[in-house]
């Protein structure tokens, strides 16, 4: 029975035991499993990290090759610069003292009682003191000099070096920047290296925008934190924390989308571009790059292109005040919109001041000083950029034949043009001016004028609508009208060029004359006057317009040969031969008649007439292109009779009342116009400029106006506008003084009765002995001839 008993216990035993090392092994698996799943976590946690490790490094690659490509290559495209003409100053340049007066006033420099810094000028009435800035010229960097320029009666009598008093061959003072063509995008800049940039915007920029900016490695983590204080505080944003590294990456690879993943970005590719470039080459590219302002369609870039829209000068010579609110702008362009809300952008610059002078950047003195100066802003009214529709479209007409298509779509190329920013002005306002008076008269009368430059062969001016600055239909270049009477010159030219037959005094024909052409139609020319006169002299129906005097002089040499001279002079098309081609009966533009009567003005000599004089690369190297020829069209001394009878058209002739508004000048002039008054032309010259004047309607109708009422009307305005050069006309070799008998028209002596002093080709003046009559016994005995 004990043994039964021990038996039965043994079970319950045996079932305990085997509990609790259930238990056990349950807890060693518990355990297990636990350990496990850390196992599991840390493996997983490790992976992921080491992919978002590699994915980092992955997308840093990325970027740095992003970063990499901006930075070592064209961080911008830079749009090509376009400008005037470099006034150029020598003894005898028809230039005279107000005339460079205003060209410096244009160009932004400063009158003063000594000039002590570039920028800068003084004048008395015959001489100017100049200080010129530096400047990229095509024919090399020229310096900054201080020069004494001298005035005569001609113009400029000598330009001397300041510094050793020697005498200079030639002076350019710099191009004014007309404007930058955008090809591709909406931004605009002027870029500016750091070593040219003025050591108070860096400054400034610095203690404004990131004063650990040399120190940090791209993020400030301590302005990120401090930031984020101040606008949880606030309970909005109102400070941050991005270093300068940061905004320019924002400005040169992100939108300006506000999130995390963009400030992430923003942060790792400024740690990058910190690791990768200098601290000076970050600068400057935020300094270029950085947004100042929108002009417009186009945003302002850069605080080069800044001071131009700002205050229309050099950033090289703003004042201190100015120089600090350029800094100031950043923060907000729209907000701190000087012209709009000028109490808030002097705000603001004055806090700019305040700071640079707190921290030992100015004195106190200097402080007050800008502090209390005004803005200084360049007029509202006075654009960045010129509008010159009808004159851009010939420069790029002309860079897409010279250079080829693409030119323009090359980044920092500057294109060095031939347009007067004088001329223009003078121009734009005398088509202005005239045709709202014009209109009163005629309604929808509309306009086209070139003008060139005498001595260069270039457009330096040109005016496309009554409106100059609409970009639309260019009518200086692209109408087709019959000239009139502007093609009568070329007549007498052709004529003169026979000195053995034609001379200013010869009779020619004023009698009913009757014409048939090809076809056997005949045609019988009139006098605006409907009368006839028997004859008269070359000279009087030239400066008179008289038609059939010259219909007979043009078919006296030929018409082939008056079409000849047409061509030769640079006529661009085709010149019909008949004999209404003789008064004005072939279509042209002012464009082609300022071809024409340049090469009249520059003593017979043809230069095809051009808007671009060089173009250099994005290095200011000159690209290659061929010149414009240059041939002789018409012989000096035939050429001078010409410009001696124009200047009598002006004096005494069908523009009279030009000459009796400058009675002291002497002017060059042609007034022409076409059947039923439907075109009024003028074309005329003084010793500087060339000018080619149409008024008419688009749609061909009459307008009731003469040569000398509609475009001499506009010529007499712009000359007003830009006071004449008195014509030098002086006699090239072969040109005599000669004398010739009123009644005849024959050669004569001086003292030989009624006779008048005409210029005449050497050769064609042969003087009659003794006035024509037998020598009396007592000559014949002294041996007179």
């Amino acid at each position: 029975m004990a043994k039964a008993k021990t038996t039965a216990k043994s079970p319950r035993k045996s079932a305990g035991k085997t509990t609790n090392k259930a238990g056990k092994r349950a807890k060693k698996t518990n355990k297990k499993a636990s350990s496990s799943w850390g196992r599991k976590i840390w493996s997983l946690t490790w992976k992921l990290t080491l992919i978002a490790f590699a994915a980092v490094t992955f997308y840093a690659i990325y970027l740095d090759q992003i970063i990499a490509r901006k930075f070592e290559g064209q961080k911008w495209h830079l749009p090509a610069q376009v400008f005037s003409r470099s006034m150029a100053l020598y003894p005898g340049a028809a230039v005279n003292h107000p005339q460079l007066m205003a060209e410096l006033k244009m160009l932004g420099y400063r009158k003063v009682a000594n000039p002590r810094q570039v920028g800068e000028f003084s004048a008395s009435k015959t001489r100017i003191e100049l200080w010129r800035r530096a400047f990229l010229h095509p024919e090399g960097n020229q310096a900054e000099q201080r020069v004494m320029i001298s005035f005569d009666e001609q113009g400029i009598d000598s330009v001397k070096r300041m510094s050793d008093k020697r005498e200079l061959a030639v002076f350019h003072l710099e191009p004014v920047l007309l404007d930058r063509m955008i090809a591709t995008g909406d931004e605009d800049r002027l870029f500016v290296s750091t070593i040219n940039m003025p050591q108070t915007i860096i400054d400034a920029l610095i203690l404004i925008e990131d004063r650990s900016f040399f120190e940090h490695h791209g993020v400030n983590p301590t302005a990120i934190a401090r930031a984020a204080m101040v606008n949880i505080s606030a309970g909005r944003t109102v400070q941050g924390g991005s270093t300068l590294t940061q905004q320019l990456a924002k400005n040169f690879f992100l939108s300006s989308q506000r999130s995390l993943v963009r400030k992430a970005r923003e942060a790792l590719m400024a740690l990058i571009i910190d690791f990768r470039y200098s601290k000076d080459e970050i600068l400057e590219a935020y300094l270029n790059e950085v947004y100042m302002g929108q002009d417009k369609a186009r945003g302002v870039h850069g605080m080069g292109l800044a001071s131009q829209f700002y205050f229309g000068r050099p950033i090289a010579e703003l004042t201190v005040d100015q120089q600090a609110f350029l800094v100031a702008v950043i923060k907000g362009p729209s907000y701190y919109n000087p012209w709009r809300y000028p109490e808030r952008a002097r705000e603001r610059r004055d806090l700019v001041l305040r700071i640079l002078m707190e921290n030992d950047k100015l004195t106190v003195a200097q402080y007050k000083a800008a502090a209390g100066s005004p803005l200084g802003l360049r007029s509202a009214k006075r654009s960045v950029h010129k509008k010159l529709p009808a004159f851009f479209a010939m420069v790029k007409q002309e860079l897409n034949e010279r250079f080829g298509e693409s030119l323009l779509k090359r980044s920092g190329i500057k294109v060095y043009t031939t347009l007067d920013p004088m001329a223009q002005e003078a121009a734009e306002k005398a088509v202005v001016s005239t045709l709202a008076e014009l209109d009163k008269r005629t309604k929808d009368v509309q306009v086209g004028m070139v003008v060139t430059d005498k001595y260069t062969g270039g457009v330096a001016a040109m005016v496309g609508d009554k409106q100059p600055s609409f970009d639309g239909f260019n009518r200086a270049a692209h109408i087709r009208r019959p000239i009139g009477s502007l093609v009568k010159p070329f007549v007498y030219a052709s004529a003169l060029a026979e000195p053995q037959q034609y001379t200013l005094a010869s009779l020619v024909d004023d009698k009913p004359i009757t014409l048939k052409n090809g076809q056997g139609q005949t045609w019988s020319p009139k006098n605006v006057t409907k009368e006839f006169s028997g004859q008269v002299p070359l000279l009087t129906a030239f400066k008179d317009s008289m038609n059939v005097p010259t219909v007979n002089v043009g078919i006296g040499v030929g018409v082939d040969a008056v079409a000849t001279t047409l061509i030769k002079a640079g006529w661009s098309e085709e010149v019909p031969t008949y004999p209404s081609m003789l008064l004005g009966a072939v279509n042209g533009s002012p464009l082609m008649v300022a071809q024409v009567y340049q090469t009249v003005a520059d003593g017979g000599r043809f230069r095809r007439l051009i808007s671009v004089t060089s173009v250099l690369d994005e290095n200011n190297t000159p690209l290659k292109a061929k010149r414009p020829r240059s041939e002789l069209a018409i012989a000096p001394a035939t050429d001078h009779l010409v410009q001696y009878a124009m200047h009598q058209v002006v004096r005494s002739g069908t523009a009279k009342r030009l000459g009796r508004a400058f009675p002291n000048t002497r002017l060059a002039g042609k007034t022409g116009t076409s059947n039923d008054s439907r075109d009024s032309w003028f074309a005329g010259f003084d010793e500087r400029n060339v000018a080619a004047i149409w008024v008419g309607q688009d749609d061909n109708s009459k307008t009731g106006l003469y040569g000398s009422s509609g475009a001499m009307a506009v010529y007499q305005a712009f000359l007003k506008n830009r006071p004449p050069l008195s014509l030098r006309l002086s006699p090239p070799s072969g040109i005599v003084n000669g004398y010739f008998e009123v009644a005849t028209g024959q050669a004569k002596q001086a003292d030989c009765g009624e006779v008048v002093m005409l210029p005449a080709i050497a050769e064609s003046y042969q003087p009659a002995a003794n006035c024509g009559e037998p020598l009396s016994w007592w000559q014949k005995l002294l041996g007179q001839d």
